[in-house]
């Protein structure tokens, strides 16, 4: 398991689990600042920054994102 820079504190402490009481969701959480969202294993695109397969969708308390884990470009997802 890679660990990846943080989308909120930017930090290299951002890290997964599968959570089995929360149906089987991926949680990313950071032990740095805590942050946590949950991740839409089903949402899964090629990166409009570095082109790679690796953009995901993330959501937490307040936002739902699209998240780069290869260049951490973060693309916020507007509602209506």
């Amino acid at each position: 398991m890679a660990i990846q820079l943080c989308p909120k504190c930017q930090n290299n402490s951002f890290t997964w689990f599968v959570d089995d009481e929360k149906l089987n969701l991926t949680v990313w959480g950071c032990y740095q600042c805590n942050y946590e969202a949950l991740e839409n294993e089903s949402d899964e695109r090629n990166c409009r920054k570095c082109g790679k397969k690796s953009e995901t969708k993330l959501k937490d308390k307040e936002k739902e994102y699209w998240w780069c884990s290869s260049c951490n470009n973060i693309e916020i997802i507007k509602n209506g």
